[in-house]
C-alpha cells in the first residue's frame, strides 16, 4: 500500500498516513480552523512536485492565490466555482481576473450549479497533467447550496469518489457537519475511504475518525484534542474520554436476537444496509443521532449499550497513541511524550539516519536513563565518545550530552526516562 503524507506528522501517525486512492471527507464545525489541514496537505503535495487541482466553491481566486502564492505555479490548477456561484458575478470578483497572475492554471465555471460543466472542467485539467493528482474540493456544502438537491450532490460524489480511487489520486472533500441530513452523511461515509471529524467544545478543538478503510489500528476513533501553535504546527493528543468502539458488535448481537436483517434495520432508521454493516464491524462510528435511532429501532436503551463498556486500561500506553504526541521537532530529531507526571517523565526519541544533533534533545533537570531500542548511535559526554548499540543503556547523572551522532543507515529509536 503506497502512502503519502498529509503534511502533519501527528495525523500521519494517527491514521497511518494517507493511502493513494483515498477520498478523505472532512466533516467540520465552524471555527475549527480546518483550513490549516488543507494548507498542510497542499504544501506537502507541492513539495513532492505533484499537480494540485483545487475546486473552489468557497473562496475567490484572488484569495486562493494570496494564500498559496508561493506555490501557485504551472502545477497549481484552480476550477473557480465561486465567482459565478457564491460570488454572484460581483464586479469586484470579475475585475480581480484582470490582475491575477498567469502562473496558475485557472478555469472559471460559467454555471457552477451545472455538475456536467464541473465534471468537464475537471476532465479538461486531467488531460493536461499526469496522475496521481492531489484534489481539493473545498466545499461539498457549497456545491449542495448551489444545486439545492442532496440526491444530485450525492450522485456527483458517487461518480467522482470511485473514479479518483481507481486513478490512485488523493482527494480532500470538505463538508459542514450541520448543513446536511444524517442520511446524506451516512451515504457519503459508506462510499468514501476516510472520514475525519473536526469539532469544537468550548475552547478546545477535537479530531476523530468516523471511518478508516484499509487500516487495522482503531485508536483514531477516539477523540483527540488538536492544538495549533504560533508557528502553525498542529499537535494532536489523545483525550481522556472513554471510548465505545465495541457498540457495533453489541448492536449486531441485539439485531440478530430480534431476528432482524441489516436491510430491515436500515429501512427503519433511513440508512443504507452498507452503513449498518460497517457500523457492526466497527469500521465506522455512528453519530449520536443515528445511534439513538438505531437503539430505538432495536428496542434497547442507549444507556444499556454504553453501560457495559469499560474504559481503556490506563496502565497500557499504546505506541500508536504516543506517536500522536509530538512535543519537539528538530531537522533530524523527533521527540514524543510518553507520559509526564509527578513521578517521572518518559519520551520516545527518533534520530534520522546519517545525521547528528548538537547538544541534548531535551532540557534535562534530573538524572536520566536512556535505552537504545533500535539502531546504533554515538554520544559525546564530557569530551568522551560512547558507542551505543541496540539494548545498551546510558546513565546521565549530571552531565549533559554535547553531541548525538547516528552514522547508521536506519533511524535510531531511544527511550528516555527521567525523574
Amino acid at each position: 500500500m503506497q502512502k503519502v503524507s498529509s503534511g502533519i506528522s501527528g495525523l500521519d501517525n494517527l491514521i497511518d498516513h494517507i493511502y493513494l486512492g483515498d477520498n478523505v471527507v472532512w466533516e467540520v464545525d465552524s471555527g475549527t480552523s480546518y483550513e490549516i489541514f488543507i494548507r498542510k496537505f497542499i504544501e506537502n503535495s507541492s513539495k513532492e512536485s505533484k499537480d494540485i487541482l483545487y475546486i473552489s466553491f468557497n473562496k475567490s481566486v484572488a484569495t486562493l492565490l494570496n494564500e498559496f502564492g508561493n506555490i501557485a505555479n504551472e502545477k497549481f490548477h484552480i476550477i473557480d466555482g465561486f465567482t459565478s456561484g457564491k460570488g454572484k458575478n460581483d464586479p469586484t470578483f470579475l475585475r480581480s481576473y484582470d490582475n491575477i497572475s498567469k502562473k496558475a492554471d485557472i478555469i472559471k465555471l460559467s454555471n457552477p450549479y451545472d455538475l456536467d460543466e464541473l465534471t468537464s472542467a475537471i476532465a479538461s485539467v486531467e488531460r493536461k497533467i499526469s496522475h496521481p493528482i492531489s484534489y481539493i474540493f473545498d466545499s461539498l456544502t457549497g456545491i449542495q447550496n448551489l444545486i439545492k438537491d442532496e440526491n444530485l450532490t450525492y450522485s456527483f460524489f458517487t461518480y467522482m469518489c470511485p473514479r479518483l480511487f481507481d486513478l490512485d489520486s488523493v482527494a480532500y472533500w470538505i463538508l459542514e457537519r450541520d448543513a446536511h441530513s444524517q442520511k446524506f452523511k451516512a451515504n457519503i461515509r459508506h462510499i468514501t475511504q476516510v472520514v475525519l471529524e473536526l469539532y469544537r467544545r468550548k475552547d478546545s478543538f477535537f479530531l476523530k475518525a468516523l471511518k478508516l478503510a484499509r487500516r487495522k489500528n482503531r485508536d483514531a476513533f477516539k477523540p483527540h484534542i488538536y492544538e495549533i501553535t504560533e508557528n502553525d504546527e498542529i499537535r494532536i493528543k489523545l483525550t481522556e474520554q472513554p471510548l465505545f468502539l465495541d457498540i457495533g458488535s453489541k448492536l449486531r448481537e441485539i439485531r440478530i436476537s430480534r431476528n432482524m436483517s441489516q436491510k430491515e434495520l436500515s429501512e427503519k432508521v433511513n440508512l443504507t444496509p452498507g452503513f449498518i454493516s460497517q457500523m457492526e464491524n466497527n469500521q465506522i462510528v455512528p453519530s449520536i443521532t443515528s445511534f439513538i435511532q438505531i437503539c430505538e429501532a432495536l428496542g434497547v436503551k442507549a444507556s444499556e449499550i454504553l453501560s457495559d463498556n469499560k474504559s481503556e486500561d490506563k496502565t497500557l500506553i499504546k505506541k500508536q497513541s504516543i506517536l500522536t504526541n509530538l512535543i519537539k521537532k528538530f531537522s533530524n530529531t523527533d521527540i514524543y511524550e510518553i507520559l509526564a507526571d509527578e513521578n517521572f517523565q518518559a519520551y520516545l526519541v527518533f534520530i534520522a539516519p546519517n545525521s547528528s544533533l548538537k547538544g541534548h534533545f531535551i532540557t534535562k533537570k534530573e538524572p536520566e536513563i536512556i535505552f537504545l531500542i533500535k539502531g546504533e548511535i554515538n554520544v559525546i559526554v564530557n569530551g568522551s565518545t560512547y558507542n551505543l548499540q541496540e539494548g545498551d543503556f546510558l546513565y546521565l547523572k549530571k552531565s549533559m550530552p554535547e553531541k548525538w551522532q547516528n552514522k547508521g543507515g536506519e533511524k535510531a529509536e531511544l527511550l528516555v526516562i527521567s525523574r
